[in-house]
């Protein structure tokens, strides 16, 4: 029988014609899914399994879920083939520790967990550690993350676009590599992503493969609630690559038009008062290229060129979105509120209480081989602060009226280098009014 037993397994994980059949499940990681009692968990495998499962349960593996794989080929010169599973564990007990596994009776992931949200979120007081810009080489802020992800320091990460550097190289083994790394942190907690440049090559094919945002646009935009914060994810590339972006970018913003439509009705502003938007390239730099963010009519900022279709700046505004989070430079800048060039803080001494205009940060120095960013020498009124020291961003949503930002340098050792507290004193920031 032992002969046997071995010769099955052998037959079963060894193919005479093709070779090793893998069938491990490998770059484990969550999201949220509809809402944010609703995780999905997604996961690759070398070859089909024919079942995608995941197992868990408050107290051991009571539950467990079907899901469906999809086959994904790579665009390079192998056209390299792996399986991607997704499983949507729903309506899940609210302010619960629940371990899981995943795979499938061909093989098992290790022992993971997440923690599920309070059932009163609205006064839920979540902590969401903010990147982007990160890569598999020179990745100086990855163990920092995953030491305090282990710790329990977060309740999600948000990732704004630029992933490996980059996913599709060599056949996607680069893409492989990098989402094995962020298991630490991306298979505990909620991963919430939004593509960057660095991801364009195949029509963002390694991107919408990999990752399993809300909503139905493949990843590349959605929105989803955190407490009393409505958080929008956005996709900036579609406005610099228009062989593939036109569509995308009038589906994009006839979505965000009603998003922030039903985000601002009273009576749900008044349970989520802070409107956070993230998307990849910025409206504003002070940095020291040629990048579309250091030019006076950026296209993220003002729209498509001449027509000025599609700007992102007066529909933020207009809409009261108080916060604007964003990568792509390698750098952290922090800017005064501001809106066309203008300054509008809230007063001389307390500029971040009562602003007048959104807040913007950039936040992309996590660390990638591309190395950092330089800053122009005279830093222009409307930043406020700007390093160039690999970090990341923290932010603290305390209640209805205080939203409260850090930025952690992993060049000195995870010291705080900058913060501020947002304050408003009504749900609707009070900004200025508009002469147009």
């Amino acid at each position: 029988m032992m002969i046997i037993a071995t010769i099955a397994i052998t037959l079963c994980l060894f193919n005479p014609i093709f070779g090793v059949v893998k069938y491990q499940p490998e770059a484990v990681h969550i999201a949220y899914g509809e809402n944010i009692h609703d995780i999905v968990v997604t996961w690759s495998t070398r070859d089909d399994t024919t079942e995608s499962i995941v197992e868990y349960g408050i107290n051991g593996f009571a539950l467990s879920e079907h899901g469906n794989s999809k086959l994904f080929v790579d665009g390079g010169a192998k056209k390299n083939k792996q399986y991607f599973h997704r499983v949507y564990l729903r309506n899940l007990t609210p302010n619960n520790r629940y371990t899981y596994h995943c795979g499938s009776n061909l093989g098992w992931s290790d022992v993971f967990y997440f923690v599920t949200a309070p059932d009163n979120s609205s006064s839920w007081a979540p902590h969401i550690v903010l990147f982007g810009d990160m890569g598999n080489e020179n990745a100086q802020s990855l163990p920092r993350l995953q030491e305090e992800t282990q710790r329990g320091v977060y309740d999600a990460v948000i990732h704004v676009g630029d992933f490996a550097y980059d996913m599709h190289s060599e056949n996607a083994q680069v893409g492989d590599q990098f989402m094995q790394q962020i298991e630490e942190i991306a298979a505990y907690l909620p991963y919430m992503t939004v593509p960057g440049n660095h991801e364009e090559r195949y029509n963002f094919s390694n991107y919408r493969a990999r990752f399993s945002m809300p909503g139905d646009s493949e990843s590349l935009w959605y929105s989803f609630n955190m407490g009393p914060i409505h958080f929008i994810g956005i996709e900036t590339e579609a406005y610099y690559f228009m062989n593939y972006g036109l569509k995308q970018l009038v589906k994009q913003y006839e979505w965000l038009k009603k998003d922030l439509e039903e985000a601002n009705r009273p009576e749900v502003r008044a349970i989520r008062p802070w409107i956070v938007t993230f998307g990849h390239r910025p409206m504003y730099c002070s940095n020291l290229n040629s990048d579309d963010c250091t030019n006076h009519q950026s296209l993220v900022r003002v729209g498509l060129p001449f027509l000025n279709w599609f700007g992102l700046e007066k529909l933020f505004f207009d809409n009261q979105v108080d916060l604007e989070i964003w990568a792509h430079e390698h750098s952290y800048e922090r800017m005064w509120p501001m809106y066309n060039f203008q300054i509008y803080n809230g007063s001389y001494h307390e500029p971040y209480k009562n602003y007048q205009a959104p807040v913007h940060i950039i936040t992309g120095s996590a660390g990638c081989k591309e190395g950092r960013e330089k800053f122009v020498p005279e830093r222009p009124d409307w930043s406020a602060f700007r390093s160039s020291d690999y970090g990341y961003t923290k932010m603290k949503a305390y209640n209805k009226t205080h939203l409260y930002l850090e930025q952690i340098s992993d060049d000195k050792a995870g010291e705080v280098i900058d913060h501020i507290w947002l304050i408003k004193d009504e749900i609707y920031p009070e900004f200025i009014k508009l002469s147009n």
